[in-house]
């Protein structure tokens, strides 16, 4: 199975770097870097999915592409 895209962006409200997961509901992360962020959403994920996998919710496939990486047919 392919991993899950990840976005990261900087938040100038939070003065710092924003993870997520579009895929995963709700699953993101805060660094003050990039790589804090993203390490931190690494965590994230994994709790994420050991908390579905205990309440029995479905775990999406991934399927997020962003605009730029969509073709028309």
């Amino acid at each position: 199975m392919r991993d899950y895209h990840i976005n990261i962006f900087y938040s100038e409200k939070d003065e710092g770097y924003i993870a997520d997961i579009p895929d995963l509901t709700a699953c993101s992360a805060f660094g003050k870097t990039p790589e804090e962020a993203l390490s931190q959403l690494k965590v994230a994920k994994e709790a994420w999915l050991e908390a579905a996998k205990a309440e029995g919710k479905p775990i999406p496939r991934p399927r997020y592409k962003p605009l730029i990486y969509q073709t028309s047919a």
